[in-house]
């Protein structure tokens, strides 16, 4: 099922839905609702029979609609073809805007993945149109923008296999990033499962003004709750501020949203998001969404008393925010740019910026672009430009076009800048960088959204530091980290000196409407029947799926540890982008970078351990995986804190589980990581006193016993296996419920639902 944009009748029948459901929800819980509540237990699946207690509950729910990136798309439609179902059972597309590689500008940045892609594009088109899917090709767009632009609705639910999707939640949607194999339980028809969120208040009160822009907004927050103080947690934001925030400025904070780990981030419906349903011609939305305002906010009573009905509560005055920084390796070490300087020195970052980038799903709104362009206009009119590579990421070819034909566009390379293809691009590794060596200290300053080591180039040295596009363009003009437009001066061509003044207010919209653009969508044909999808047998791109085996019975017994990852180990440390993208719908040679990146707790090297099979030390965790495998071993792994931060890649959880990992022990997860792994038949747990992380050693063996009863809430027993033959023993516990035991079980949640199919 798919269709270009949201019809009405889809809406209207999403509202009526919910409002059935808010009027049963309110009668069982007797008070007054918030809206992310409202949203989302409206479209539980038994809004009569559900269990409700938040952090403790796992609830299913129907989403209206699914959205895919290419990276993730391919192995979600590889599992989906498993699943015996011949058309998905909810509005569903596909987004072609991972694979494309930055190095020298869109049109032949574009042409080179087209060509070097081809049998992956070709896969997703065949099969977007056998199964019902809509398909976005390559340079369309980056699935976020795409999607608020064709897609999103006000109090609308839906799920992406990208942990950006709450994008969609700057139009109030709860749009929630998750693993393809969720993905593919609600494009198979059945509901989508995760633990009830705590609720988290964002009051906002007063209004941006000068350099400050919504992006600052997030950034703060980040530094407020970290980037775990998110996790299984709904962030709701209120208040008389939201409204002089736009309907893409609420997008960019939501977006954003993510990096604090959070199940999805929701801001309540209003006339700037009126009014860019309307520019984006969906007005009969806004007369829908206009007659059920009731729905598409808070209760009066809690924005009158937040702190009652929301977990924790956390103030911010527009007016007196400063615009901020973050960075590097980390998208919460967060400080005002009047700070910068005495950071730089007191940190040692290198302060000469060596590239500059805006744009990407978090920032290419019409809005964001002019704000930049504005800068770099006053920048052109004294002869100044950006005084390094400055790089520009249009979301979608709608906002490509119209920057074009309004001028930002010109504005932005008048000052030396390369426009990149409607594509992630350097966000997500897809840079190819020739200006630095491989481990060379260096700056970057981005208006992106994530910023681990090697995230944007796959260089260990190079510091990647977030700001708005604003500052972005500012920061090129004077080349140096502790510069502050605020109250510095940039030098002209003439030698003289200027200071920036903050840009102006940009309109939401474009004055006259956008260039609209669907090129690169296809809509799948009504008659199905004759579509074929095939994957070669000798692909290096392409794999299909074999089950995984089943839980024989029994417990672990004495499984050699692979890797006890020290500190910071998110999905880009276990399973890394860039150059491995192209190897996304092949399961076998994408598990050779399992861990490469992940910091090993002994050694302090990364993506190498001992084999404890031959004793021989520094060698690659894939390589030593595959020897287990080989010799008919499965194997343990031991993580730190907030484990599987980050990306919604369920690679990080396939790869491991092709490989034999039985089981991940870590201090604590992130929300999506964990989902995936429990899909897979990994079992995730955590220690139940975080301490005997450190009791854990180089050559041990784990037995993890206890399995036979596994049940929600209990714990397991381990033993650790010391190669002295001593022992230690501490228990472990699980949030598993008794679907996800019965996953377990079936050796993953696939082969469960393959069963039901059969």
């Amino acid at each position: 099922m798919s269709e270009i944009d949201t019809t009405p009748e889809l809406v209207r029948a999403a509202y009526d839905r919910l409002g059935r459901n808010v009027a049963i929800i309110r009668e069982r819980l007797g008070r007054p609702l918030t809206y992310a509540e409202k949203v989302m237990l409206g479209h539980l699946s038994d809004p009569e029979g559900a269990e409700l207690e938040a952090g403790r509950s796992y609830i299913e729910l129907a989403p209206d609609r699914v959205a895919m990136q290419d990276a993730t798309a391919q192995m979600a439609i590889l599992q989906f073809m498993s699943s015996g179902k011949p058309d998905t059972a909810v509005p569903t597309t596909v987004h072609c805007d991972h694979l494309i590689q930055a190095r020298v500008g869109a049109d032949t940045d574009l042409a080179v993945a087209t060509d070097n892609n081809r049998e992956v594009y070709d896969f997703l088109r065949s099969a977007s149109a056998r199964y019902g899917i809509g398909f976005w090709g390559p340079g369309a767009g980056i699935i976020h923008q795409v999607v608020l632009e064709n897609y999103a609705f006000p109090g609308g639910l839906m799920i992406g296999t990208d942990s950006h999707t709450p994008n969609a939640g700057g139009l109030g949607m709860f749009a929630c990033g998750v693993g393809g194999a969720d993905a593919v339980d609600v494009m198979a028809g059945f509901p989508w499962e995760v633990l009830y969120p705590k609720p988290v208040g964002i009051h906002l009160t007063g209004s941006l003004s000068g350099w400050t822009a919504p992006k600052d907004v997030i950034l703060y927050v980040c530094k407020v709750l970290t980037v775990k103080g998110g996790t299984n947690r709904v962030v709701e934001y209120f208040g008389p501020g939201t409204n002089s925030i736009s309907a893409t400025g609420k997008g960019t904070i939501t977006n954003m949203g993510a990096e604090l780990g959070a199940t999805t981030s929701i801001f309540p419906y209003d006339e700037r998001m009126a009014l860019y349903l309307k520019s984006t011609g969906r007005e009969a939305l806004v007369d829908l969404a206009n007659q059920r305002r009731d729905l598409l906010r808070c209760d009066p009573e809690v924005e009158a008393d937040p702190g009652r009905y929301f977990d924790q509560v956390v103030e911010i005055d527009l007016s007196k925010l400063e615009p901020h920084i973050v960075g590097p390796h980390t998208p919460d070490l967060a400080r005002p740019i009047s700070r910068m300087a005495e950071d730089v020195r007191a940190n040692d970052y290198p302060d000469e910026i060596s590239s500059f980038l805006i744009g990407s799903c978090t920032n290419s709104s019409y809005e964001d672009l002019s704000r930049a362009a504005d800068v770099a206009r006053q920048a052109s009119a004294k002869g100044a430009r950006a005084r390094k590579s400055l790089f520009v990421t249009p979301g979608s070819e709608q906002i490509h076009r119209t920057i074009k034909r309004d001028g930002q566009l010109e504005d932005l390379e008048s000052i030396g800048a390369t426009v990149l293809a409607n594509a992630c691009g350097p966000c997500i590794g897809q840079w190819k960088r020739d200006d630095i060596k491989e481990g060379e200290t260096n700056s970057i300053l981005n208006s992106f959204n994530r910023n681990f080591p090697r995230r944007n180039d796959g260089n260990k040295g190079t510091l990647s530091f977030i700001g708005s596009p604003e500052i972005v363009v500012a920061y090129s003009l004077a080349g140096r980290l502790s510069f502050d437009p605020q109250t510095d001066e940039i030098e002209a061509a003439d030698g003289t000196r200027f200071r920036l003044t903050p840009p102006e207010p940009a309109p939401d919209v474009p004055k006259n409407g956008f260039v609209t653009s669907a090129e690169g969508y296809q809509d799948p044909p009504a008659d199905r029947t004759g579509v074929s999808v095939e994957v070669a047998p000798d692909s290096d791109r392409l794999q299909l799926l074999t089950p995984f085996a089943p839980w024989d019975g029994n417990d672990f017994q004495e499984l050699p540890l692979l890797l006890k990852a020290k500190g910071k180990c998110t999905t880009d440390h276990i399973s890394p982008a860039g150059p491995w993208l192209r190897f996304r719908g092949h399961l076998d040679k994408i598990s050779d970078n399992l861990c490469v990146g992940a910091t090993n707790a002994f050694t302090g090297q990364t993506g190498t351990g001992v084999n404890l099979l031959t004793g021989e030390r520094d060698v690659a965790f894939a390589k030593i995986g595959r020897h287990y495998k080989a010799a008919g071993l499965r194997f343990a792994i031991v993580g730190d804190d907030n484990y599987g931060e980050g990306s919604s890649r369920e690679h990080a959880a396939m790869s491991p589980r092709f490989l034999g990992a039985a089981a991940v022990i870590v201090r604590s997860f992130a929300r999506i990581h964990e989902s995936n792994l429990k899909k897979q038949g990994v079992l995730p747990l955590t220690f139940e006193d975080l301490a005997d992380y450190d009791r854990v050693r180089e050559t041990d063996r784990i037995s993890i016993t206890g399995i036979a009863r596994l049940a929600p809430g209990g714990t397991l027993d381990v033993t650790l296996h010391h190669d002295d033959g001593s022992e230690e023993q501490f228990r472990v516990r699980h949030t598993l419920n008794p679907d996800q035991i019965e996953w377990f079980r079936a050796g993953s949640a696939l082969n469960l639902l393959r069963r039901g199919a059969a």
